[in-house]
């Protein structure tokens, strides 16, 4: 017999400035259970979580709470203030029971000595001090609304692999996929103020997402096709002209009111960059190059190519040097040593993390075009502020929306939109998947792999690092840093670890062991071979070109002319036919093996 609930919330309704923004929302939470809910930006997740919570009255429905559970929540934006230290604020989330002691091992494992002044705390130092005040107590359920936002990588998986070990029930809201895959068992998708429960982890959500829209397409065809119908025959039908079947009548009524009453889908974010002229073969060249701050090195005898087309990641703990090491290799910050060169016609568009050039007074058309006009110069062709704004989803009544009234999802996407507006062949983008919804982060990783020019990225996505990337520079610590090929899985198989652990003295990449020396652990690792990299890459070609041989050499044999007509011909194509599909099963069968192999090693890295 299943446990009974701890929390759930049934049928909840709320209407917003006369919107209703959640329309028959359903949320169950067992013992241990853990789930993922999703939905676009401004789909009503953070409001759902928060009515669960306790903190926002719902207008209709049914919230209940088991009296004796611990839930704690953790919010976008913490408040920390009325404590003297952050230490002061993560024992005030405790209860009699709980252990004192686990506040300071939090604080401590995130970084924090919990003597910090909450007044002066950054936004990543808030969120890893309110992270530790939820976590403190193990509750019975945690509602969790984007914990790694403001998070570096080495936090993001100490945080991952401290959930995955509590028992503690879960709601998670993220937009970190490679987070929710791996630590959720439920989902449930908020969409058009209406939940669905998938008891499947976020990893099938996607496709089941798909399959459910695509059905509602059908079905609003035939419900198109069923108005047709019924609007022709009462033009026509000979009843029809005798006298009104008020029933049918009824039923057209019914049908029109119904297809009225369907809230499509939100329409996707259309991403397009405003491409600049076509830069040389060479965009960037560091030669042993050195960086230092005081005493601090923060770029030590680094050594690198960036060649047009490239995907180069950035990652590392906050504080490595990130940001100085992107001036240095764009030409906005001199090296105390060695040589930047930088390749010609260089167009450089960059999309800042903080979005700290976004004053909250500016209206958001002013935003985009920089006020004076209305019209904005993308890819060489003029186009309206209103029409940009709706291809970043935004209403023409947002128009003089300031920007400070926006949600936090809403203004990366100003950001996104005022970036992608520049003409450039070099895009710098920090931090771009922070508070993106997945449907956005899905069509910007194809902007990032479309885009005509280089693309230098940092963040802390370990997704959209694996999706993008062709390569990625891992800050190793004390100013090392070493670029590895592929994206953030293919350097912690190649670096034997990820970046909790910071291999402070590993050797430079072309430094080589000495004979007498034992082998670096990241050596002893099987790895896939340039031979089975390429098979992968190549694989699918060949089999969507073997496809194409045997849908035409079956077109061919199906005419029943043709062995009468050439008795010789029929037979050679039912024999090439035949060694084509042989050849197609043995190429599915490699590109599976290897595709195994690959996630195998992957998952043993």
């Amino acid at each position: 017999m299943a446990a009974p609930p701890l929390l759930s919330l049934q049928d909840i309704q709320l209407t917003f400035g006369g919107t209703q923004l959640l329309e028959a929302a359903e949320l169950i939470v067992s013992p241990g259970q853990r789930i993922a809910l999703v939905g676009r930006n401004g789909s009503g997740k953070s409001t759902l979580l928060k009515i669960a919570a306790g903190l926002i009255q719902h207008d209709g429905g049914r919230r209940f709470a088991e009296p004796s559970a611990t839930i704690r929540y953790l919010p976008q934006e913490p408040d920390l203030t009325g404590f003297a230290t952050i230490l002061a604020y993560v024992e005030a989330g405790l209860t009699p029971g709980d252990d004192p002691y686990r506040a300071q091992y939090l604080l401590n494992a995130l970084g924090l000595s919990g003597n910090e002044d909450p007044g002066t705390l950054s936004g990543g130092e808030g969120r890893r001090a309110a992270l530790a005040r939820v976590l403190a107590p193990q509750p019975d359920v945690l509602l969790l609304d984007e914990p790694t936002n403001h998070l570096d990588l080495p936090a993001i998986e100490w945080l991952q692999d401290e959930l995955s070990q509590m028992r503690s029930a879960m709601v998670l809201i993220s937009h970190d996929r490679r987070f929710l895959s791996d630590l959720s068992r439920s989902t449930v998708w908020l969409d058009r103020g209406v939940t669905r429960r998938l008891e499947k982890g976020f990893s099938a959500f996607e496709s089941w997402r798909d399959e459910v829209l695509e059905q509602e397409e059908k079905d609003r065809h035939k419900l198109d096709r069923q108005i047709v119908r019924e609007e022709h025959w009462l033009r026509y039908g000979v009843t029809a002209r005798r006298k009104r079947n008020v029933g049918r009548l009824e039923k057209l009524a019914n049908l029109r009111q119904e297809r009225r009453d369907q809230r499509r889908v939100t329409g996707n974010v259309s991403l397009a960059v405003s491409e600049g002229r076509t830069s040389g073969a060479l965009v960037a060249e560091a030669e042993n190059v050195s960086k230092s701050f005081g005493a601090r090195p923060i770029v030590r005898d680094f050594s690198t190519r960036i060649l047009r087309g490239d995907r180069v990641g950035i990652v590392g703990p906050n504080g490595a040097g990130k940001t100085t090491l992107i001036k240095l290799l764009t030409g906005q910050l001199t090296p105390d040593s060695g040589t930047i060169r930088l390749g010609a016609a260089i167009e450089l568009a960059m999309l800042d993390q903080g979005r700290a050039r976004l004053e909250p007074e500016t209206r958001l058309r002013d935003a985009l075009t920089g006020g004076g006009s209305d019209t904005l110069l993308i890819n060489g062709e003029q186009k309206h502020v209103m029409g940009y704004m709706q291809d970043f989803l935004f209403t023409p009544e947002q128009a003089n929306t300031p920007i400070g009234k926006l949600s936090g999802g809403e203004r990366a996407r100003v950001a996104l939109a005022r970036a992608l507006a520049l003409p450039s062949n070099v895009l710098v983008l920090d931090e771009p998947t922070n508070d993106l919804d997945l449907e956005t982060l899905d069509l910007l990783e194809e902007m990032v792999s479309d885009y005509a020019g280089t693309v230098v990225v940092v963040s802390h996505d370990r997704d959209f690092l694996d999706r993008v990337a062709t390569s990625v520079i891992m800050a190793e610590g004390d100013g090392r840093w070493t670029e590895y090929a592929g994206g953030y899985s293919d350097m912690v198989a190649q670096r034997g670890q990820g970046v909790t652990a910071r291999a402070t003295e590993k050797p430079a990449r072309a430094t080589r062991p000495k004979a007498d020396s034992p082998a670096p652990a990241a050596t002893a690792k099987r790895k896939l071979s340039f031979k089975e990299k390429h098979a992968l890459e190549t694989l699918p070609r060949d089999i969507d070109k073997l496809d194409a041989e045997i849908r035409a050499l079956n077109a061919a044999l199906s005419d029943p002319a043709f062995y009468t007509r050439d008795p010789a011909g029929f037979a050679a194509k039912s024999k090439a036919l035949e060694a084509a599909e042989a050849k197609k099963t043995a190429a599915e069968e490699q590109w599976l093996e290897l595709e195994m192999l690959r996630e195998e090693l992957e998952s043993g890295a």
